[in-house]
């Protein structure tokens, strides 16, 4: 199995995906753009130590993400080097391994996207399974037990020297403040393999699942199990923290674990809206995530050009909506879309500055010369200005249509058309 991975087309393959995924350098500080040059230098001494079972990854670069609600997500940052040989690997493991993988598993597998997972959520609700149990596992890739993943893993690869290769990768170590950590346990998010050994390692948790009968959407660590009743979902809930503890040796994070109904809790962030047929959503904590980086982009003693603002805008929004038009949200993107005009219109307010040139701007704009001298003189403050309806009129969809924005609610109808 090792030559496969070492074959020319499989390298080819994998180099092809690294260059084009490109991401940050790891400690080594080699980038994607430099992946090329430096393996027609150094990669017969790789493969040669490769093939004699010696070589050794280097730590990855630890880099500390914050989350939306609080806390941090620890990433792990191959150097491009090791990310090349990881890609290379799951592009051999993940034909042998993903076909027997549950259907219900939807992260990180080829084909397979989290809209089905929050679908197959859906169609569960509407049969009747009206309570869903919310399994969180704490600090999953973190947590994993190198020698059960490993045990998982052999099930299937029996070249030794790829298992060798693989464990190495689980202990290359992390390296913090230019001090190298060594990893006892844990798979670090950032690497290709990391995924796919996680889906090994969960896919005993699916099985034992499906042998149960209960129906459910894993995407990743994220688990939620459909029942008809709160009592049964506490039984259930017990049950599967006493499997994940005892056999596969992860813990379940308490605060976050849950049964309730699905309309109160968040899955790959949507919700759903209770009724004789439930509707997707977007859960309150999606939405704020939005406004919040929209104030980021939108932030009026920020230095920047009004096009390089609007051109990072469409680019956020554009790829925002294109996840999660899924949901049923013409009213909240409505709302959104006036408040953006908005903000963008307190970024031109601040940024004209002086009443000269607020007067002229106003001019340019149509005013009349009483009228954009009383808005140019106003004493009203910059946000309440911008909410007047001579300025709403003058600034409103049209402008800004102009300067480039694009639609969330246009690009919202043709994704939906589309699906």
């Amino acid at each position: 199995m090792l030559e496969k991975v070492l074959s020319r087309d499989n390298l080819m393959a994998a180099l092809k995906r690294v260059e084009a995924n490109r991401g940050a350098a790891g400690i080594d500080g080699v980038s994607t753009e430099q992946l090329r040059d430096y393996l027609r230098q150094h990669w017969a001494t790789i493969r040669s130590q490769i093939e004699k079972g010696t070589y050794k990854p280097s730590p990855v670069r630890r880099v500390e993400i914050p989350k939306p609600d609080g806390g941090i997500r620890l990433l792990g940052i191959p150097t491009v080097v090791d990310r090349f040989i990881q890609q290379a690997i799951l592009q051999v493991l993940t034909p042998i391994f993903d076909p027997e993988f549950s259907d219900s598993s939807f992260g990180f597998r080829p084909g397979r996207r989290a809209h089905s997972a929050v679908r197959k959520a859906q169609q569960y609700i509407n049969e009747g399974f009206r309570y869903v149990v919310d399994i969180d596992l704490e600090k999953f890739f973190d947590r994993v037990n190198h020698d059960i993943l490993m045990s998982r893993v052999a099930r299937k690869v029996k070249d030794k020297r790829l298992l060798k290769l693989i464990r190495a990768y689980l202990q290359s170590g992390v390296m913090v403040n230019g001090v190298c950590v060594t990893t006892e346990e844990g798979t670090p998010q950032g690497g290709p393999l990391s995924p796919l050994l996680a889906n090994i390692l969960l896919d005993d948790l699916d099985k034992e699942l499906e042998k149960r009968g209960h129906r459910f959407c894993r995407y990743a660590d994220d688990c939620n199990i459909y029942v008809r009743s709160k009592r049964a979902g506490e039984r259930v809930k017990a049950s599967v923290e006493r499997y994940l503890t005892r056999v596969l040796k992860l813990k379940v994070n308490q605060q976050k674990s849950a049964v309730d109904r699905p309309c109160n809790r968040k899955f790959l962030g949507f919700s759903f809206i209770p009724g004789k047929e439930a509707r997707i959503r977007l859960h309150p904590k999606s939405i704020t995530r939005l406004k919040g980086r929209i104030r980021q982009l939108t932030n009026p003693h920020r230095s920047m050009a009004m096009q390089e603002r609007i051109q990072k805008l469409n680019q956020y929004l554009m790829g925002w909506i294109g996840y999660f038009a899924l949901a049923e949200a013409k009213t909240h993107l409505l709302r959104i879309e006036e408040w953006i005009r908005r903000r963008l219109r307190l970024c031109l307010w601040t940024q004209w500055k002086r009443v000269r040139t607020r007067y002229h701007e106003l001019r340019s704009l149509g005013f009349s010369h009483n009228r954009a001298l009383e808005i140019a003189n106003t004493r009203k403050g910059a946000w309440r200005t911008t909410k007047s309806p001579h300025m709403h009129k003058a600034l409103g969809i049209a402008y800004w249509q102009q300067q480039g924005l694009m639609s969330l609610i246009q690009r919202y109808f043709t994704l939906r058309q589309a699906w």
